[in-house]
């Protein structure tokens, strides 16, 4: 399974803004614990989009929903990443915010506080079939599917994608969310993708097996191919409920490890879109995850990988 070259790549999914507070050792209950904190732009989907860029595609699209208070600065941002992005301007919601609280120990393991806002009243008034013209991959961030306004337009634009012969991939976003919004559910719409790209948490959690390759073969007979991301353990790749691949990590110093995932799936469908095999792709992701958990914040720096 390889991508179509030349073809845009279409983000569709959250679009936020986060605060990142990196602190080392424990929260200090009920007075101060120092930290570094930074506001940065983040959100899965437009992570997605932005190290899709940064690996390379030369047409990366982004649909995302924001309040009016920043969203030019967003704008600038995906711009200045090299993304195309279709802001749906939102005068009653604020853009949403995540608090990030990063540890600085050795794992920079990190914790979010998430403020949804605008970003998941998507609604399907703001889709357009049009919206895939020229288009060879369709991305859907799972958050999607965690509000009843964003899951309806998530579910015509995996409608309208298939009409197309459009594959579609999806990332589920989140283990807690997940168990809030119930594993049959997801697995019902999960049906309709081509590719999934949950964590080794999320795909245990997804199966009820307590080993990712396992999880990843076994989810592999409802979508024809899964990538089971599983951080310094690398990445397993199966295929008809097999594992075809075990991708090991890149070595990486971790400061935050907010977004590893993300720029894995943005460099991954990039890598597939050049036309990269399957193992070859998630490579590329476990590069782009390698050089992610070594920043502070979600995005890639302003160079292209290997530029």
């Amino acid at each position: 399974m390889t991508g179509s070259r030349g073809g845009a790549l279409l983000v569709v999914g959250d679009v936020v803004t986060d605060v990142v507070a990196r602190h080392r050792g424990p929260l200090a209950s009920g007075t101060d614990t120092a930290a570094a904190v930074r506001t940065v732009p983040g959100g899965a989907g437009a992570n997605v989009a932005c190290w899709a860029a940064h690996a390379g595609h030369a047409e990366v699209r982004l649909l995302g929903r924001v309040g009016a208070e920043a969203a030019g600065w967003h704008e600038r941002e995906l711009v200045a990443a090299g993304v195309r992005p279709r802001l749906v301007v939102d005068r009653e919601a604020p853009t949403g915010t995540v608090i990030c609280l990063v540890d600085e120990g050795a794992s920079a393991e990190r914790t979010f506080l998430t403020d949804s806002g605008a970003s998941l009243r998507l609604e399907p008034a703001d889709w357009s079939d049009a919206l895939l013209d020229g288009v060879a991959r369709l991305h859907l961030s799972g958050y999607l599917l965690f509000s009843e306004p964003s899951r309806s337009l998530a579910e015509a634009a995996l409608a309208a994608a298939r009409a197309r012969g459009v594959p579609v991939s999806l990332d589920p976003a989140s283990a807690g969310f997940l168990v809030k919004f119930g594993v049959d559910r997801f697995l019902t719409f999960a049906q309709g993708l081509d590719v999934l790209l949950p964590s080794r948490d999320e795909a245990c959690l997804l199966t009820g097996l307590p080993e990712a390759a396992d999880a990843a073969a076994k989810l592999s007979r409802l979508v024809p191919v899964v990538v089971a991301k599983s951080g310094g353990a690398g990445a397993l790749v199966a295929r008809s409920g097999t594992v075809i691949a075990r991708v090991p990590a890149v070595p990486a110093v971790p400061r935050d490890t907010t977004g590893a995932g993300d720029a894995f799936t943005g460099a991954f469908l990039a890598a597939l879109l050049g036309g990269a095999d399957l193992a070859g792709a998630a490579a590329r992701g476990c590069e782009a995850g390698a050089c992610a958990v070594e920043r502070v914040g979600g995005r890639p720096p302003r160079r292209r990988l290997g530029g």
